[in-house]
């Protein structure tokens, strides 16, 4: 293995744990919020892994941008559901006629 290929490794591990630590400190009532701005992010997650897959070359970095742009899109549908259901629960009813 290459140094640079090390360094990469441990900056991608260290990622994942403050990413985890950082997601499970979030309050609930501030999840919506970042739900928008998370499906913002794997919008540009999206648009990385489609030029991935573009640009064809040998089959793995093919293979791994779709399945980025599998995962990313879940993920942005996800979101959108969530916020729908948060955003519906401050509707007003309508009023029942008697």
């Amino acid at each position: 293995m290459t140094e640079a290929l090390v360094v990469m490794l441990v900056i991608f591990v260290l990622a994942m744990f403050v990413g985890f630590e950082v997601i499970t400190k979030v309050p609930p009532t501030l999840h919506t919020p970042l739900m928008s701005g998370a499906n913002a992010i794997s919008g540009i997650a999206i648009i990385g892994a489609i030029l991935a897959v573009g640009r064809g070359g040998t089959e793995l970095p093919t293979i791994l941008g779709f399945v980025a742009v599998v995962f990313a899109m879940i993920n942005v549908i996800g979101g959108f559901m969530v916020t729908d259901r948060m955003l519906a629960m401050f509707k007003r009813k309508p009023e029942e006629r008697e």
